[in-house]
């Protein structure tokens, strides 16, 4: 059996739903599984060794041209080769990762339009290379290419299978009318779909009801790790008590709540830390300066860490350092591999009460659960940490373990790849 796995690259900035295809497809192949990655958009920025290599298809420049200039839709040979060349994508990617949803509207609907979009020209391509490739089975990376379903059913008759990684976020913020547009296509598109796998299952149950999506058609596959590759945290002293926050620098990750409750620990008299790590994109620096200009007010600027973008063993070098970790995101984040990522190097958890967070904690016993969007319940559950160097180790412990048992990559390459050989011998019942 051979797997067309396609990724959406994410502009210039680590993101969870690439690490996540990039290490479920580094694992396949390395259990020598016959897996043919192909990203989407951009090259893939990922902290582990790229799976994927070669061309980009919808490459992102290629793509916007197509929707603002008709001449873009027809043009192909050098002027294709050209704006698709990876170096040329990955130097404009880190500025094409500040911009909105609030901004791509249009080209969400067009793409989810298939062949009857602006970029008809981009999936025929795609068509051509998957004819060469002749995969048994294509995976989606998400429900906005769901408009690429149909015809890649059509031309290649194999069962096609859609990832789902907190796509409402984005479409809630489209502007109207494409918003509705882009919800309407999508429910269009969901017949021509085999199977969709959700990576939590919050968001198994969330998509289901929020896309109307067959319950009998989604399935949960649980995030992976290389646990191994994380080192457990030394013992470290009590005091300085180090909290760690690695993402996005962004409001909708929840770091000014985090800052608010840091704020008010140093305030009760606690001796701690902050570090903060992760992607600042263009468009977040404002809220980032606010952030900064906060901390000086308070005259905490020799507490706190802000160390940017970490490669594997800075990020694993990070997690070392800290005797906590909090990514306090505001909205119900479907994903949360950074949570899994903390416990792996045996460091606990405090994360709202919200999105997969509770399903991950209480799956693991590696944390505790606040109230969401409440720096002072946040302060209040990182002081339980403070207070307890016990509860602390009990909790470190447990989150290894069990990341170690449930979350690792074999389980997540096999317990996919046993969906994929369900379809694709379902395919050969019917057609034989």
């Amino acid at each position: 059996m051979r797997v067309a796995f396609l990724v959406s690259g994410a502009g210039g900035m680590y993101c969870g739903s690439c690490l996540r295809d990039n290490r479920l497809a580094g694992r396949l192949i390395a259990q020598n599984r016959d897996v043919v990655l192909l990203p989407l958009y951009t090259p893939l920025k990922t902290d582990e060794p790229d799976a994927g290599g070669g061309r980009i298809y919808y490459g992102g420049l290629n793509v916007y041209l197509q929707q603002s200039l008709r001449f873009f839709r027809t043009a192909r040979g050098a002027i294709d080769r050209i704006l698709d060349a990876r170096p040329l994508l990955r130097s404009i990617g880190r500025f094409a990762s500040g911009t909105r949803p609030d901004d791509l509207g249009p080209l969400t609907v067009s793409i989810l339009r298939g062949h009857d979009g602006a970029q008809k020209k981009e999936l025929d391509k795609l068509i051509e290379a998957l004819d060469i490739i002749r995969p048994d089975l294509i995976n989606l990376p998400q429900l906005m290419l769901l408009g690429l379903a149909p015809r890649l059913k059509q031309a290649l008759g194999v069962p096609i299978v859609c990832t789902l990684g907190g796509e409402d976020i984005f479409l809630d913020r489209l502007p109207q009318p494409h918003r509705d547009d882009a919800l309407r296509l999508i429910a269009d598109r969901i017949p021509d779909v085999d199977a969709f796998i959700a990576v939590t299952r919050f968001y198994a149950d969330h998509a289901t009801r929020r896309f109307e999506l067959p319950p009998d058609r989604v399935h949960y596959v649980p995030m992976g790790v290389t646990v191994d590759a994380f080192a457990c945290a030394s013992p470290h002293p009590n005091a300085p008590f180090t909290i760690g926050y690695l993402a996005r620098n962004c409001r909708d990750k929840g770091l000014h709540v985090l800052v608010d409750a840091f704020i008010r620990l140093r305030a009760d008299g606690r001796d701690c830390r902050l570090r903060v790590a992760g992607f600042l994109a263009a468009a977040d620096r404002p809220f980032f300066n606010e952030i900064r200009a906060q901390i000086r007010r308070h005259r905490l600027d020799p507490h706190v860490d802000f160390v940017g973008e970490l490669d594997f063993p800075g990020k694993v070098q990070f997690l070392q350092s800290l005797h906590a970790f909090s990514v306090p995101a505001v909205y119900p984040e479907a994903k949360g591999l950074y949570i899994l990522e903390s416990l792996a190097s045996g460091v606990p958890v405090v994360q709202p009460r919200s999105g997969s967070f509770p399903e991950l904690v209480e799956s693991t016993g590696g944390g505790i659960l606040v109230a969401p969007d409440d720096p002072n319940d946040l302060a209040d559950g990182l002081a339980r940490l403070v207070n307890d160097p016990a509860l602390r180790t009990r909790l470190a412990a447990s989150g290894r373990s069990a990341v170690a048992s449930h979350h690792n990559e074999t389980q997540m390459a096999d317990k996919t790849w046993e969906i994929y050989q369900r379809l694709t011998a379902n395919r050969i019942r019917r057609t034989s």
